[in-house]
């Protein structure tokens, strides 16, 4: 799918019905959401640039992600989508910035392209260009990914409150396995926001290093650059920070489970030696045996009973004294 950006007074909008024969001049951003190959051989002419495959947007080497080519910046980050569900991904998006247009290439919808559209949309100023395209939608990004970072920062507070302070009525009946789906689950997030963030950080240097030596940035511009670089900078220490505690909650977890399961084994160790001896009383009485004194006492079996029940008795006591259960 094709969409052309085109400034107004006051507004960036989407033009409709494009043509793909004659795309309008004054288009500053062409964003290809899984171009068809009309659809990028149109953008070609009008830019005269080549647009990426997908599997060039998949390249992992930095200088087939980032480089110059034709004096047209190529620049391809890794970005989260679909975090709002229960499969969220990472998916490549290729940057292209020319002299004064920006187009993107993304085979998937990563939520900060549909929220800048909406804020340019409603207001942005009349000389906006795709520099200014680009800045808005890396600040999208990076905003998005600090929100993703705030809430997996509260689900790992909510699962650390389940194991270290149980309600009452849970008690030993907590979902261990649930708990840990969420823990795993909450640490790949982390890790694919960290992905991104790393990515995003080395599109900014590679603007800011490749790109100023012509003078293309202004001062403003250059300001935004680096308060971007900070907030990377600071979000990158942000998820390792949550990648610890991840794992901390994770051992804590484990742990919790472990003293779970030796509390259950050692209640069944408990019960094997405080029926052992009933039991042996009962197997010796149980013996056929035609010489047994006990066979002829009138008040033989209720002798038997109560020294078996003292025989469980005492082994009880003896564990509550030295406080093994």
């Amino acid at each position: 799918m094709l969409s052309v950006f085109a400034p107004t007074a006051t507004s960036l909008k989407k033009v409709e019905d494009v043509d793909l024969d004659a795309l309008p001049a004054n288009a500053v951003w062409i964003d290809l959401k899984s171009p068809e190959p009309g659809e990028d051989k149109a953008v070609e002419k009008l830019v005269g640039i080549e647009i990426p495959t997908r599997e060039d947007m998949q390249e992992i080497e930095i200088s087939s992600r980032l480089y110059i080519e034709n004096g047209a910046r190529y620049m391809t980050a890794t970005l989260m989508c679909a975090t709002d569900s229960g499969n969220p991904r990472i998916t490549p998006v290729s940057f292209i910035l020319t002299d004064h247009r920006l187009v993107t290439v993304r085979y998937d919808e990563p939520k900060p392209f549909m929220l800048v559209a909406a804020k340019l949309g409603r207001s942005c100023a009349a000389n906006i260009t795709g520099d200014s395209v680009l800045l808005e939608l890396l600040d999208g990004i990076i905003d998005r990914c600090a929100d993703i970072l705030e809430r997996i920062g509260g689900d790992v507070d909510g699962v650390s409150s389940d194991i270290f302070e149980p309600s009452a009525d849970r008690g030993h009946s907590r979902k261990y396995s649930q708990i840990l789906l969420t823990i795993g689950r909450k640490g790949d997030l982390t890790s694919k926001v960290r992905e991104s963030l790393v990515s995003i950080g080395r599109v900014i240097s590679f603007l800011t290093v490749e790109t100023d030596t012509a003078g293309r940035w202004s001062k403003e511009q250059k300001a935004q650059f680096k308060t971007l670089q900070r907030d990377i900078q600071s979000l990158t220490d942000h998820a390792s920070y949550l990648s610890n505690k991840i794992t901390f909650v994770l051992d804590a977890m484990l742990g919790v489970v472990n003293l779970e399961q030796n509390n259950i084994i050692k209640l069944f160790s408990v019960m094997a030696v405080v029926l052992m001896p009933p039991t042996l009383i009962a197997s010796i009485y149980g013996m056929n045996f035609k010489l047994m004194p006990e066979l002829d006492w009138p008040h033989g079996y209720p002798m038997a009973l109560i020294m078996m029940l003292f025989a469980a008795i005492f082994p009880y006591m003896f564990f509550k004294w030295k406080k093994w259960l």
